[in-house]
């Protein structure tokens, strides 16, 4: 399908900012306005769509049955007697795997009063215990087959949706046949125990107090205005502690009879199996499934409201300020169709003009906000919505409602121009022409995830080359006229619904919002300005670099190469996924480059990539390369400065272009540094309203001893600093240190070597300054018998703690590492099975290893969880037994299997993409150890035994040995 929900309207410039990602989604009507605006085009009106709806949908029909766009003919699809639906299809990306998904009909929409949060208890609940898995046996089951819990073993419950999901690392017939099993009990045979239930509250409190954060507040409080009066701002998933403290079994067994049914469920399998093989399984596993009672009501989410511009003003301690514009009228419902594709595309277009026109003002010298956006679509089948919004900066919330207005009456009045649409049809078609080219090689999840997110929606799964031909159709001889008339039907409905998010109330409140926005909208508008033309600079770099040496690395199919001027160059071709091809460069030291006791200016690093190049503007840069696929970002590693780049194999001398532009040419505009400067204003108050806000900011910091280079700024230090400070810690490692540069993907060493030949091996040779003396040291905090206490704003329920042990770094002995991280590994399944499953203190505890492949003997372990502030005592105490019972004897065969095999199947499952050997590469050149690393590190895993992992927890795991971090909630804090 193409539809709006579904089409990725994926800018081909790697700059592109998502603004204002943290908005809900939008919706606007057309208001008329008087005053001296400038005259504008008339734009025709648009009939409204007709067709058939998803309301029309029978149990057991496909959307494909009454649309006329037809789906992908690789998946099968097919209907049991009992109604359930199937989807199937085989794939070979990754090999050997395989990804299944059961989905229902089913969530907190259909909840009645006493029931709410029991649509998401339920899906908890179908973990612990059914009538052929006793309770807590269901994650060792699939543990003992490499999946792992979180990672490959999974649910999600939403207002309209639940869904399951299973990835699974072999394709086995035990592995299979017990993962349709384990679905199966799911499905229909929950035993759903009291006690069980009991048990499982705490985990599903826990997970309502994570959630539960001031930008998720303003969201739930956004839909409620959005909303008003209709059901789904009154059925948040995660429901009411009150009901979750005190809901009796049967009332989650109510729901599960009502909604768990076979005619409400869809069952997706893609992977690489015999399909026939695949649906004998299915019918012969789900065939017996027969609901319970009678099919639940399908809920009633009320009209919705009729308004005028109406102000609403969310107060929230934390939250950043924000201002959002928003029209709401009904959905229409209608299935996808051709006709609906068609209005989504061209609609699709004329927002990607309005949001390219809002990153311009984000982007200039005096912005109005510091990052904008228009959004579009329905939402939850409740409402369709389109709202424009901003992050203002504090304070100045009457500019950003003043730019968001004008940009709004701009879009309406003015429409879009025709050079704006062609290129918006050109980075689009770029994206879909990538997308197309790479279809052989779709990666199994992201199938069935696309399946499933056709489901409820009335939508049809379609391929990429499907979209690109539709798409092709479409826009042949668009004209700005037709995508106009769209693009005013989109403003269609009530409102405009004024919302200021702001952590301090304005003084006058609402009244004061709405008399704003009188003002502002009085304000004449004029049409947008035509940019001037522009053409790329960076497209020779010198006399093309030579050869000196080249060396093949046979056995992981790689290509040494280095060039006259010193850099080196490190291929790998692969055909994990066609069409794509990741490149890293690597040049300097990193945090090896910078003094442990200056402040590292790194916080604002993304001002160096938006600061554009020295001859032409991140924004300029976009637009003269439309229709190419590049990407930009720097990013800084302990013992280098990168800066990372994806692309397609057409576009690679584009992209190392791009790339070597910004090592050689830099921008270094203000203007980029400013605005980031600016959304850090106000940051320190928003980490300090969560727990884990607090342990972002200060866990850095205190794990290195105060070494500034891992030291979050003060609100001091983030006001006094400058464009000069980060200049100072990139522009000479990026100017005259080492280069590296990592090509993996779909292309050839000859191809390779000719575009780095162009760009990295034409530069000047470099002198390769060395790291600064004792930047290799990095300090680690002393253990101590009492802990370190920080404090946060947020809820007095919450607080977490962070418990770790120092171990060492990678090098000095390689196998123990390894033992190390499969201690971890299994620390984190006693975490699990005793903090979670057992006492029901919390939601997702935490355990992993970490050793530095940099920093000599710097490595450790660590737990960490939220929890309760009244049980952390407790906690600390499980934590400390536990590693205690690690010390004094051994894991169990069945406990090591269950801590290695998912652990080493995620590693075989991540070396089949780009991604991993770009990785796995980088540096390797100048440190050849990481080679033998990556070789050995499945067979290192493999090898762990029992005592190793108690030889490990002897050596590391001592009480006295540890640090202890906790934060509760500041006694001050007013409570939420």
């Amino acid at each position: 399908m193409i539809s709006a929900s579904r089409l990725a309207i994926v800018a081909a410039a790697g700059l592109s900012v998502a603004a204002c990602s943290q908005l809900p989604k939008p919706s606007i009507p057309l208001l008329k306005r008087d005053g001296g605006e400038a005259s504008a085009p008339k734009i025709p009106e648009l009939p409204a769509l007709a067709g058939p709806k998803v309301t029309d949908l029978k149990p057991g029909q496909w959307a494909q049955e009454l649309s006329d766009v037809a789906p992908d003919p690789a998946w099968r699809f097919g209907v049991l007697p009992n109604g359930m639906r199937y989807a199937l299809r085989k794939n070979a990306t990754p090999p050997g795997q395989a990804a299944l998904r059961l989905w229902f009909d089913a969530g907190s929409l259909m909840e009645a009063d006493d029931q709410q949060g029991l649509a998401h208890f339920l899906e908890h609940m179908a973990f612990n215990g059914s009538k052929n898995v006793p309770e807590g046996e269901m994650i060792k089951i699939l543990e003992r087959h490499g999946l792992a819990f979180g990672a490959d073993t999974n649910a999600s419950t939403g207002f309209d949706e639940t869904i399951y999901q299973l990835d699974l690392p072999k394709t086995d017939d035990g592995t299979v046949d017990t993962s349709l099993m384990l679905l199966r009990e799911a499905a229909g045979e929950l035993t759903i125990a009291p006690e069980a239930v009991d048990r499982e509250r705490g985990v599903v409190l826990s997970e309502e107090r994570t959630r539960d954060t001031p930008g998720y507040r303003v969201a739930i409080k956004t839909l409620s205005a959005q909303m008003e009066g209709q059901l789904t701002p009154k059925r948040i998933p995660i429901g009411k502690t009150e009901v979750l403290k005190t809901a009796p079994a049967q009332r989650i067994r109510d729901f599960y009879e009502a909604y768990y049914r076979p005619e409400r469920a869809v069952l997706v399998a893609v992977g690489d199996f015999d399909v026939d093989a695949m649906e004998a399984k299915i019918k012969g596993k789900f065939g017996d499934w027969v609901g319970k009672g009678p099919n639940g009501k399908d809920p009633d989410v009320g009209p919705v409201a009729k308004r005028g511009p109406t102000a609403k003003m969310i107060v929230e301690a934390g939250a950043p300020w924000s201002v959002q514009m928003t029209w709401t009228r009904k959905p229409d419902g209608l299935l996808e169709t051709k006709a609906v594709d068609e209005r989504d595309v061209l609609e699709n277009l004329a927002f990607a003009v309005v949001n390219r026109r809002m990153q311009a003002l984000g982007r200039s010298a005096e912005p109005p906000f510091i990052a904008g956006g228009a959004f579009k679509g329905d939402q939850y089948g409740t409402v369709r919505v389109t709202t424009f919004g901003a992050t203002a900066q504090p304070g100045r919330w009457r500019e950003a409602l003043t730019a968001l207005d004008a940009e709004q009456r701009r879009a309406i009045q003015f429409g879009v121009r025709q050079d704006e649409l062609d290129r918006e049809i050109a980075s689009t078609r770029a994206a879909l022409v990538a997308a197309a080219a790479g279809e052989a090689t779709q990666r199994t999840p992201a199938l069935a995830n696309q399946l499933v997110g056709t489901l409820g929606d009335g939508e049809v799964v379609t391929s990429p080359s499907q979209n690109l031909a539709a798409f092709d159709i479409m826009v042949k001889g668009l004209t700005a006229e037709r995508v106009n008339a769209v693009l005013k039907s989109a403003f269609v409905g009530s409102g405009p619904l004024l919302l200021l998010a702001a952590p301090t109330a304005v003084e006058g409140g609402e009244a004061t919002i709405l008399k704003a926005y009188e003002e502002v909208k009085a304000q004449p508008v004029t049409p947008p300005a035509a940019p001037g033309v522009t053409v790329w600079p960076y497209s020779s770099f010198g006399p093309t670099g030579k050869v000196t040496e080249q060396k093949d690395v046979a056995d992981l199919d790689a290509v040494f190469v280095r060039f006259e001027n010193g850099v080196r160059l490190t291929v790998k071709p692969t055909k994990f996924r066609n069409d794509q091809v990741v490149v890293k460069v690597r040049a300097g030291h990193g945090l090896l480059d910078m003094p442990s006791d200056k402040q590292s200016p790194l916080w604002s690093g993304s001002a160096f990539i938006e600061g554009g190049l020295k001859q032409i503007t991140a924004q300029d840069m976009e637009r003269v390369l439309t229709g190419k696929i590049w990407n930009a970002q720097l990013g800084v590693e302990d013992d280098a400065f990168t800066l990372n780049g994806r692309t397609r194999p057409e576009d690679l001398s584009t992209e190392l272009q791009v790339l070597a532009a910004f090592a050689s040419e830099p921008g270094w505009r203000p203007e980029a540094f400013n605005r980031i400067k600016t959304s850090y204003g106000t940051l320190h108050d928003q980490l300090q309203s969560t727990t884990g806000g607090v342990l972002g900011r200060d866990l850095g910091g205190l794990m290195h001893g105060g070494d500034q280079r891992w030291t979050f700024p003060s609100r001091e230090q983030i006001a006094a600093a400058s464009l000069d400070d980060l200049k100072a810690a990139v522009a000479n490692p990026l100017a005259k240190g080492d280069l590296e540069v990592v090509i993996v993907g779909d292309t050839t060493v000859d191809k390779a070597i000719a575009a780095v030949a162009d760009t990295f091996g034409a530069l000047p040779a470099r002198p390769g300054d060395p790291p600064l003396p004792g930047a290799e040291k990095a300090p680690f905090p002393a253990p101590s018998s009492q802990p370190v206490v920080r404090t946060h704003k947020g809820r007095p329920d919450q607080a977490a703690l962070f418990m770790t042990w120092r171990t060492d770094d990678l090098f000095s002995n390689l196998q123990r590492s390894r033992d190390v991280s499969v201690l971890g590994q299994v620390m984190q399944l006693r975490l699990t099975d005793e903090l979670r499953e057992k006492q029901g203190a919390t939601y997702s505890p935490n355990a992993s290893a970490t050793a530095s492949a940099v920093f000599k003997n710097w490595g450790y372990l660590a737990v960490s969880l939220e929890v309760p502030p009244e049980k952390l005592d407790g906690v600390v105490a499980s934590i400390r037994k536990i590693a205690a019972d690690l010390r004094d004897k051994p894991v169990s065969a069945d406990e090591l299997e269950r801590a290695k095999k998912p652990r080493i199947d995620a590693i075989e499952k991540a070396r089949v993409t780009n991604e991993y050997w770009v990785g796995a590469l980088s540096g390797a050149q100048t440190d050849p150890r990481l080679l033998d690393a990556t070789r050995s590190v499945v067979a290192g895993l493999s090898r762990v035994t029992p005592a190793d992992v108690q030889k490990a927890a002897q050596t590391y795991l001592a009480d006295e040995k540890s640090w202890l971090l906790l934060v509760k909630p500041d006694a001050a804090a007013p409570a939420k």
